[in-house]
């Protein structure tokens, strides 16, 4: 199995599924967690002074706590495939949040490098823009819930829908070089899910020279990690997808190449297959 594939784990007593630091993935920036919680389970989660979190409900309700100040109960989606922009709370360095869950409920915690420039915040779904890129069997519809024009020291989040047998992350692209204002070396998870649950998607990652060339089979739960290198998602024929992105860098700023072979699928020329 590759190194780069983190499978779901059984929950442990804080309900914890999916544990990825920067020293288990041997890089620098990005943190991710996974919790399943059940009715009135509890969980505090502080940011250390060095760090940031965005805690995403990706499903579920909870009474929420932010910096010791109360925000009542917060979710509005029993799970991501009902499409609903999301609640997320996001932790600055040294503060904490606690969750006491009111429903089943669903936490993806992202963890990135922090110096508590910015104060905590609850991100209500009205504060998340969505768009819908692509064409064809390219299409894939994008929450951005921490985007680089929002306000955070390190960390981006983004959630991402992708229908049955179409692709996404697709053409081909990578940020893996320090190297604004043409590219940004941006390390990336993704946390997948599937619906119906059984099923799985297919992630690639690899870099020009095939140095690193991996390819799997990612089931409900599981999470890829891309450290450098091109990373496009393909879906099964009868599966959906949902993603939830975590990416942080030196320089917090979404800038990418496409890999010139695939690159034509942005153009015209293949749009016109399908809208013409």
């Amino acid at each position: 199995m590759s190194e780069l594939l983190s499978k779901r784990k059984k929950p442990n007593d804080e309900g914890r599924y999916q544990h990825i630091t920067p020293e288990s993935a041997g890089w620098k920036y990005v943190g991710f967690d996974a919790f399943q919680l059940t009715i009135g389970q509890t969980l505090t989660l502080t940011a250390n002074d060095k760090e940031e979190l965005c805690i995403v409900l990706v499903g579920g309700k909870a009474t929420a706590e932010l910096a010791g100040k109360s925000l009542g109960e917060i979710g509005d989606r029993a799970g991501p495939f009902e499409r609903k922009k999301p609640f997320s709370l996001y932790v600055s360095a040294g503060d904490s949040a606690l969750l006491i869950a009111t429903a089943d409920l669903e936490l993806a915690v992202c963890r990135a490098p922090g110096k508590g420039t910015f104060p905590s915040r609850l991100i209500a779904p009205e504060n998340v823009d969505a768009e819908a890129r692509g064409v064809g069997n390219n299409q894939r519809y994008v929450h951005n819930i921490l985007p680089d024009n929002k306000a955070a020291d390190s960390l981006l989040v983004v959630e991402v829908y992708t229908d049955e047998g179409c692709t996404s992350s697709y053409p081909s692209h990578k940020h893996d070089r320090d190297a604004p204002p043409d590219e940004t070396q941006l390390e990336e998870t993704y946390y997948h899910r599937l619906n119906p649950p059984q099923g799985f998607c297919i992630q690639r990652v690899y870099t020009e020279d095939r140095e690193l060339d991996e390819c799997m089979a990612a089931y409900d739960g599981d999470v890829v990690q891309v450290p450098r290198g091109y990373h496009p998602v393909a879906t099964m024929a009868g599966y959906d997808s949902y993603y939830l992105n975590v990416m942080a860098g030196p320089v917090r700023k979404w800038l990418f190449s496409w890999e010139a072979d695939h690159a034509w699928i942005n153009t015209s020329e293949y749009a016109d297959k399908h809208t013409g």
